[in-house]
């Protein structure tokens, strides 16, 4: 679920804020104030020792006293800090009438505004919010980013201000912009100046500035999305997402890994409608090439694995054909990834000594599946299907030879959020996928190991299916 919270960095030097507290908490706040050029007020009835050393230095204001709607005025900001509600809320709807956002500390439901974590590195500073749930959560994660942050960050970030027009005017283009950043960040001068080698570090900046940039070079990088979870994707496949200039994404890849992607890359849906499945696929095609050719640097993000069910070979082939450099990152197929999050596996020493990965189009899959194969024992069935035919699919089985008490787990929304499973035997196959309304996408998996799904779960809900799912059922 997104965060209702939009971030923003605000330039308060020179600006009046008011903090309504005079105790240690009020004091920090103060102090982080006046290091932003704040123009700073503390009202309460008395100040510690540092809040009063404060004032006798002119730095702070004090209003004496208790809390009075008029402290406001003038005010862009307000921070209640003190150990009173009544007081902390009498603040807070003060700066609702008046328009002026009030940060409650430790009660987000009081506050307009929220003040994050902060890591500082200068000009870079990166915030962390929790929505004021967990407080204590975004201050780890701050302290993680403390360590892997580097204080010559802030350096590097006011040598790149100072020189923002000489690198807008060298490189006009933002995609030859772009190139020059990625050299120059992964080049000798960010080492430089963690080594405080400033003199060093600004000469090779000049000379990586006045470097003759290489033609662009399009190319396309196949990249398996994996499921949906966004946590399943490879660490190279979250860095091409954010260098692509251009994302050729199928239906199916969920709006999580989506929003890993680079903001500004321009995104196209290329997901493929039912019965135009080849007319569909030469429009990929058409579009990879256009892009590639035209110097960017394309992604063909696909769910699961390119390689599997994902027509990645074709796509390669005609830019192989074209002369396009390429790349393929793989990503978790549907059926390794549903079955883990089922918790079913593929294969088992008791059970199966073999899995298939089958692709069922039930069009014509009477004569292009052998049904005889796929009938034998003693293996695992991971069926890329989606929800139609599943009577005929059983049907068939059956009909080969493979019991019809066989076990089954179909499994909607793998690794996603909703994800559900559904399990059974085949004979009742269709009438419960009916009876559940499974929708796609969604993963079959047929087999012995399917059974394993009702004791082995461990994410989402327990599988329609098992005793306690019909008990819940029945309620």
């Amino acid at each position: 679920m997104s965060s209702p919270l939009f971030p923003v960095f605000a330039d308060l030097r020179g600006r009046a804020v008011l903090v309504v507290g005079g105790g240690t908490v009020a004091q920090r706040k103060a102090t982080a104030l006046l290091d932003a050029g704040a123009i700073v007020r503390v009202g309460a009835p008395a100040l510690n020792a540092a809040l009063t050393a404060l004032v006798s230095e002119g730095r702070i204001e004090h209003l004496h006293g208790t809390f009075a709607p008029r402290w406001l005025d003038g005010a862009w900001l307000a921070i209640a800090a003190t150990d009173d509600d009544e007081v902390n809320r009498a603040v807070a709807e003060a700066g609702e009438a008046q328009r002026i956002w009030v940060n409650v500390v430790d009660d987000a439901r009081a506050s307009s505004v929220q003040i994050p974590a902060r890591v500082d590195r200068g000009p870079v500073q990166v915030a962390i919010s929790s929505n004021g749930t967990a407080p204590m959560l975004a201050r780890h994660v701050r302290e993680e980013l403390e360590t892997r942050l580097d204080a010559s960050l802030g350096d590097l970030a006011e040598l790149l201000g100072r020189e923002r027009t000489r690198i807008r005017a060298r490189h006009p283009q933002i995609g030859a912009r772009r190139r020059f950043f990625e050299r120059l960040l992964s080049g000798p001068v960010p080492r430089l100046l963690r080594q405080r080698q400033r003199l060093a570090a600004e000469r090779e900046f000049s000379a990586a500035l006045h470097e003759a940039a290489a033609p662009a070079r399009g190319s396309v990088v196949l990249v398996g999305a994996g499921p949906g979870d966004p946590g399943l994707l490879t660490l190279r496949a979250l860095r091409v997402l954010n260098e692509a200039d251009v994302i050729l994404h199928d239906r199916l890849v969920s709006d999580d890994v989506l929003q890993l992607a680079r903001r500004d890359a321009e995104r196209i849906e290329v997901g493929k409608q039912a019965g135009n499945h080849h007319a569909t696929q030469e429009q990929i095609h058409a579009l990879m090439l256009e892009h590639a050719l035209a110097g960017k640097r394309v992604v063909r993000l696909k769910g699961g694995d390119p390689f599997v069910f994902g027509r990645g070979g074709e796509e390669l082939e005609v830019l192989r054909a074209h002369g396009i450099d390429y790349e393929v990152v793989p990503g978790i197929t549907a059926a390794l990834a549903c079955a883990a999050y089922a918790g079913v596996p593929l294969t088992h020493r008791d059970h199966a000594q073999s899995v298939r990965f089958v692709t069922a189009h039930f069009k014509d899959s009477h004569t292009s599946l052998d049904w005889a194969v796929l009938a034998q024992d003693r293996q695992t069935l991971a069926v890329y299907m989606g929800v139609a035919g599943l009577d005929h699919f059983a049907a068939q089985l059956i009909a080969h030879g493979r019991a019809a008490s066989t076990p089954f787990a179909l499994i909607e929304n793998g690794s996603r959020a909703q994800q559900r499973v559904v399990t059974g035997t085949l004979s009742d196959l269709g009438e419960r996928a009916r009876t559940h309304d499974v929708q796609s996408p969604a993963l079959l998996i047929v087999g012995e190991v399917a059974a394993l799904a009702n004791t082995l779960h461990w994410f989402g809900d327990p599988p329609l299916g098992t005793a306690d799912a019909r008990v819940a059922e029945a309620a």
